[in-house]
């Protein structure tokens, strides 16, 4: 109840006063006497009313006071009536935000710490390796042959660094929120087709057979460079881990809740306790490839998860790993839930 304490300081005085006018009727003679009384009653009840005003602002202040110094486990509310009561629920539920708040900047503050480490580990290898490449090049006794070994592994190194910006760039932005993702009807033969043309070279190198099996009529609906993104890194894990002469088999199917891409290899799998962290940033399991950074999978799983999709993995060492992707049917109510 809004007004309370006013209320019942108006309350008071009408009535002192009604009685102080009813009693000087009676006993006229005695009306000043019944004045003075009145007056020093609201007088007293006015300091009464003050102090204990000037009580709950003291702490109210002392409250605040605490928070400033970080001690956010004081509990101020009241559970009573009034202006003052009402500020303090207000007051409480700011704090609860601000330490909310709080804890979201030091996990902020935590995450970037860590990546900023990741990144600098990540940098450190191949910079360090042209630092020492470079040297070896210019040494005058070094053979031609050797010499050109070098500055191939240079390049290589500098690629590698080049596909790990533009990863984070990538990643950088879906996690700032600054890409909005399209939601155009994409067919996923078509999808599939794009994600698998930059692994042909590999694909012929190690003879790999890969069987794509699917509705040609099945389609999702999404940003359609940002999913090829997304497929291809997932292929190229499975070009990466599938033995000479291997299988990899693609099936995409859709029905009335999701569209489905599932992708099988048959290479080495992955270890149990690797299986939990497959989509981390900067996760290397035992069976990574030397020159991996550790970003496809987590920049894939990012982008899916973006699309209002899920993907999870199925692997057992020595079988091979299946990865399946089911992209939702972006509806009104699940737009709605979702803001």
């Amino acid at each position: 109840m809004r007004y309370r304490e006013l209320i019942q300081m108006g309350s008071f005085c009408f009535v002192i006063t009604f009685v102080a006018a009813i009693l000087t009727v009676i006993y006229p003679n005695y009306g000043v006497v019944f004045v003075c009384l009145l007056g020093a009653s609201i007088t007293l009840y006015a300091i009464a009313f003050t102090k204990v005003r000037y009580r709950k602002i003291n702490e109210l202040a002392d409250y605040l006071y605490q928070i400033y110094m970080g001690d956010y486990t004081l509990d101020v509310r009241d559970y009573k009536e009034g202006e003052l009561s009402i500020l303090k629920s207000e007051i409480y539920k700011l704090t609860l935000r601000m330490v909310e708040q709080n804890e979201l900047l030091l996990k902020d503050k935590t995450y970037l710490a860590d990546a900023l480490s990741d990144i600098t580990h990540q940098l450190k290898t191949p910079l360090t390796s042209i630092s020492m490449m470079a040297d070896l090049i210019a040494a005058d006794h070094i053979e031609d042959m050797r010499r050109l070994e070098f500055t191939k592994h240079i390049h290589t190194q500098v690629e590698r660094m080049r596909l790990l910006v533009t990863a984070l760039l990538k990643m950088s932005k879906l996690d700032a929120k600054a890409v909005e993702l399209k939601q155009e009807p994409i067919v996923l033969c078509e999808l599939i087709e794009q994600s698998r043309e930059p692994f042909r070279i590999i694909e012929e190198l190690k003879e790999i057979k890969v069987h794509i099996d699917g509705d040609k009529e099945a389609s999702c609906m999404g940003d359609f460079p940002w999913l090829q993104e997304a497929i291809s890194n997932v292929l190229k894990n499975c070009f990466e881990h599938t033995k000479v002469k291997g299988r990899i088999e693609i099936q995409y199917w859709q029905n009335a809740i999701y569209s489905q891409v599932t992708i099988t290899d048959d290479g080495e799998g992955i270890d149990e306790e690797d299986l939990p962290h497959v989509f981390e940033r900067f996760y290397k399991g035992k069976n990574a490839n030397p020159d991996s950074v550790g970003i496809g999978l987590a920049l894939a799983k990012q982008i899916i998860t973006g699309h209002n999709g899920s993907i999870h993995i199925i692997s057992e060492k020595g079988k091979g790993s299946k990865f399946i992707i089911k992209l939702y049917k972006v509806t009104k109510l699940s737009q709605s839930m979702s803001s």
